[in-house]
């Protein structure tokens, strides 16, 4: 079995199946939303109007929601297929998450949206709109324990590793689920969601304002929108300021990759960089393609516009903080904050394969009835676990992410989320001040037009940050990808791949064509 191209094609049927899933996944969040507003106001007003465009709004939800629920269930599907050490390594962590999500979560969402569909004029106004919000909300929470089984994988913790099975064992479920990174992710998420089903609304709406159709729809709707888009672009930023700080604190590595920071000097009495002065934050830049190595002596960009202590202010309030680069964390030596020196990532691959070593050594004595050989493999088995993973590396270059494609990647949604920020506080100033004139205002609805795929593209850009940035863990400085594969030929997953991709591009296509002819048809026919 080539296990490198095993876990190449592993990874892409992965990814693959991430990517065209999460398509679906955060139009389900935000339209949600914008279906619930657009039924509260036909719940205050009596408006026929609003009842119409709610209606509306949750055809197109209902669309969408159900391409993604057959999107997520393949995804889950391949922990058990293709990544089946990993799934017996941590999966009575992992998997507490996704049992939760899918007894409690779940069937939250199926119970209520067979109301919110089916139950206009069947049952009163009041359980209905709540059964549409308890729609919304129960996807919402379906999201957040996807989202703390992702967190965990960035920053595992609340769990023991057990020998005797080779399990790693929860022991705190409250720190799984309730842990800061955990916590940052899911508002970062969730907020830069409503952000994408924001500009898809508003795309309908300015599509229908420069064709000249349902003109007042487009309208009033913007009115709702626009105010909902401005809002989750500001918290999409604010949170995005906290999951930045918590990279930075438990995956430095991924924050060196996301900035292309290879070498910040040592820590001085000073300071930790060579002069003291802080590390700066880049924002626009050019990588050399030319790099191969992070300590190969060649520049790391063409050209890097920065701005000075910045990525010391905004990672730890102040600019004179030390942020690691890539080489840095390699060679180690440079001090953390709690005082001690961090080791070299050579030091650490040494320590894991004591780990490694350790744990055989314990299990054959355990075999041979052998406890106090047992004992003393135990012992050193638990002081150099923390490193356990490194022991699978040969050498220390394989624990370097992708460093253009997170860095490249990191800009997109960074400089997306900032236009779209604009954008937003444009609209809503139009929409309340220039109603009238917005049909005529056709450089906005242009705009709109252009920047609703784009919305898209930051947000997949996003998860690639995420998760590129941190390869090649499949959970961090724990389990490595090439550890947590499973034992198949790589042919099978390279016919699956190709399956998978014809079956997700004949449903996105599918959905498009339905959602097209439903916009076409507009509000009037729901």
């Amino acid at each position: 079995m080539d296990v490198e191209s095993l876990v190449s094609w592993s990874r892409a049927q992965f990814a693959l199946t991430a990517m065209y899933h999460w398509l679906f996944v955060p139009l389900t969040l935000g339209l949600g939303i914008i279906m619930s507003l657009a039924e509260t106001q036909y719940y205050r007003s009596g408006d026929n109007f609003w009842k119409k465009s709610a209606q509306f709004w949750q055809k197109l939800f209902g669309i969408n929601f159900a391409i993604g629920v057959a999107t997520g269930i393949i995804l889950e599907f391949q922990f058990g297929t293709n990544w089946s050490n990993y799934s017996w390594f941590v999966g009575d962590i992992f998997g507490a998450p996704l049992a939760i999500e899918g007894i409690l979560a779940f069937f939250m969402e199926s119970t209520f949206i067979a109301v919110m569909f089916f139950g206009w004029g069947k049952v009163s106004k009041g359980f209905h709109l709540a059964s549409s919000w308890l729609t919304i909300i129960g996807a919402t929470i379906s999201a957040v324990w996807i989202l703390v089984a992702n967190a965990w994988m960035q920053h595992p913790q609340g769990m023991v590793f057990n020998p005797e099975t080779m399990r790693n064992e929860m022991s705190d479920f409250w720190a799984v689920a309730l842990s800061p990174t955990a916590i940052v992710k899911f508002f970062h998420t969730v907020t830069s969601s409503w952000t994408l089903g924001s500009f898809f609304a508003v795309g309908v709406c300015v599509l229908y304002l420069l064709r000249k159709r349902n003109v007042e729809f487009a309208r009033r709707n913007l009115k709702i929108i626009a105010p909902f888009g401005l809002i989750a672009a500001l918290f999409t930023a604010f949170t995005g300021h906290g999951s930045a700080v918590d990279v930075a604190k438990n995956q430095p590595m991924k924050l060196a990759a996301m900035e292309a920071i290879y070498d910040s000097g040592k820590c001085t009495e000073t300071g930790c960089t060579e002069d003291g002065s802080g590390v700066s934050l880049g924002i626009v830049g050019l990588l050399n393609p030319n790099k191969q190595l992070p300590d190969d002596g060649k520049p790391s960009h063409i050209f890097n516009i920065e701005a000075p202590r910045l990525l010391s202010y905004m990672v730890a309030g102040t600019g004179t903080h030390y942020v690691p680069g890539v080489v840095n964390i390699l060679d180690g030596g440079y001090r953390l904050p709690d005082g001690k020196l961090a080791l070299s990532t050579e030091e650490k691959m040494r320590r894991g394969r004591i780990a490694i070593d350790a744990l055989n050594a314990f299990r054959a004595a355990r075999k041979a009835g052998d406890s106090i050989a047992a004992e003393q493999h135990h012992t050193v088995l638990m002081e150099n676990f923390p490193y356990y993973g490194y022991g699978y590396f040969t050498s220390k270059y394989e624990t370097v992410p992708n460093i253009p494609l997170t860095y490249y990647s990191f800009r997109i949604m960074v400089g997306l989320g900032g236009l779209f920020l604009l954008f937003f506080l444009l609209l809503s100033w139009y929409a309340y001040r220039c109603s009238e004139k917005m049909v005529s205002t056709r450089w906005l609805l242009w705009t709109g037009v252009i920047l609703t795929p784009l919305a898209w593209i930051a947000s997949e850009a996003g998860w690639v940050v995420a998760e590129v940035g941190r390869q090649p863990w499949a959970i961090q400085n724990l389990l490595p990808l090439n550890a947590a594969i499973s034992k198949i030929e790589a042919s099978s997953v390279m016919i699956t791949f190709a399956l998978f991709f014809l079956l997700f591009t004949i449903m996105l296509v599918a959905e498009i064509n339905i959602m097209r002819k439903a916009i076409k048809q507009g509000p009037e026919q729901h």
